[in-house]
């Protein structure tokens, strides 16, 4: 009983810190974001959804960058992260 109380509870704490990182995105949008965004040449490592902006760490010719998507998932900004 208590192994099965133990499981439940880290389970329920491993879900909420998976969700917590992704901030209100669902799945489904984080891949329609993943999606879009390698179809133009980035490697995506890293969806946030934090303060209403939506940031993705992402990889294109050698450069880390984040950028900050808009709620249709256009780039409005870019940053070089160094």
């Amino acid at each position: 009983m208590t192994r099965i109380l133990t499981a439940s509870i880290l389970a329920l704490v491993l879900g909420t810190g998976a969700a917590l990182a992704s901030g209100n995105l669902s799945t489904q949008q984080q891949e329609q974001i993943r999606a879009k965004l390698t179809a133009q040449g980035y490697d995506v490592r890293k969806i946030e959804s934090e303060d209403g902006m939506i940031e993705v760490y992402a990889l294109k010719d050698g450069a880390r960058l984040e950028l900050y998507l808009d709620a249709d998932f256009n780039i409005i900004k870019t940053k070089i992260d160094d």
